[in-house]
């Protein structure tokens, strides 16, 4: 296992993050997997002897049964191990159910501590933006559950680069400000190389990435011009992360195979290795329901991709130059720091126009 700095903390975590997301099955999550206490402590033990050190779950993972279930795994084990949870969706029907206001956060922070059977979380997650709570008060109580030791870091999730920024000035305190987001990023799904990655360099954030292959539309299992494999989330009907684009889709899981081959894995490590090449990347969250799957994960740790591979990684899956991006390449790039260049630097060095098929 390799390990990356997490922003700009001074905490070590390691490139691959074992997701919970399957931990329980509760509900609409029985659709991914229903993993119980036996099945969890299985892949957990094989994750931890292969060096990660990050477990990532949510208060709304079934309803608190993922975070029950880790609980139970790794009570003993905290002194070496980190974890994650969220909070923000809404967890009942009660009126102060959801958000991030100082009354739920405080709330839901000490029902997770109880589930998860431990005095801290190591990284708390604003699970999903909340125009209506005011960003002081979200910041506030972050600051207050930090202070009193029941978190140690603050993150944000599926925030846009305007709710990051705005996050950022409001906390009260250095140690209370975002040190990570964790956010949706593939080599199908670029957006967050228009502002969120740039954010992530310039504000010193480290990305963690959710649902890396696409919900397994990038393992490689699924093909253009084949029936959906058997037992798959689509099979189920998991229709999240949203494909646009089926064509390009599938152009893209080509490329991906094709370099798999020649480095005999499989285009999920492909997949992978591509992410951990991007800038901000801190460690990619990944899910599984046996202990093969994430033994073959881990092999995208050692994968070297070449500039040439590298090149037609990006060629085939680059998404076009939007306002005010292309204006900027055509006449900011001798003044481009290196958070513009998160974006810039994987488009050719060349006039955009309007005859130009990227604007």
């Amino acid at each position: 296992m390799k390990y990356r700095t997490l922003g700009r903390s001074g905490l070590k975590i390691s490139v691959i993050t074992m997701g919970t997301f399957t931990f329980g099955g509760r509900g609409d999550f029985g659709r991914t997997a229903s993993q119980d206490v036996t099945d969890a402590r299985r892949l957990v033990d094989s994750c931890i002897d292969h060096g990660v050190n990050l477990f990532d779950t949510a208060n709304m993972y079934s309803t608190g049964l993922s975070e029950e279930i880790l609980g139970e795994v790794l009570e003993g084990r905290y002194d070496d191990i980190l974890v994650t949870s969220k909070a923000r969706m809404p967890i009942g029907d009660g009126p102060n159910d959801e958000g991030v206001s100082r009354w739920h956060l405080i709330r839901e922070c000490e029902r997770s501590l109880k589930r998860l059977r431990t005095d801290r979380i190591d990284i708390y997650y604003m699970h999903e933006w909340d125009g209506l709570t005011p960003v002081e008060e979200k910041m506030e109580a972050l600051d207050t559950l930090i202070q009193h030791g029941k978190i140690r870091y603050a993150g944000c999730s599926n925030y846009s680069a305007w709710h990051v920024m705005k996050s950022l000035a409001a906390a009260p305190r250095h140690s209370s400000r975002f040190v990570t987001q964790q956010i949706h990023y593939t080599i199908e799904a670029r957006d967050a190389e228009y502002e969120l990655l740039p954010l992530s360099v310039d504000q010193g954030l480290g990305v963690l990435v959710w649902s890396p292959l696409a919900a397994g539309l990038l393992s490689g299992k699924h093909r253009r011009g084949r029936q959906t494999p058997e037992g798959s989330r689509q099979a189920e009907g998991w229709n999240e992360p949203p494909i646009r684009d089926m064509e390009r889709l599938w152009s893209i899981v080509d490329v991906l195979v094709e370099i798999a081959e020649a480095h005999q894995v499989e285009a999920a490590q492909i997949a992978l290795a591509w992410l951990l090449t991007r800038p901000a990347v801190a460690s990619l969250v990944v899910g599984g329901r046996t202990v093969d799957q994430f033994e073959r994960n881990f092999r995208a740790v050692d994968v070297v991709l070449s500039e040439d591979e590298l090149k037609r990684l990006n060629d085939v899956s680059r998404l076009p130059l939007v306002y005010p991006y292309w204006h900027q390449h055509n006449f900011a790039r001798p003044r481009f720091s290196p958070a513009d260049q998160a974006l810039h630097a994987d488009y050719p060095d060349r006039h955009y126009g309007g005859e130009d098929p990227l604007v």
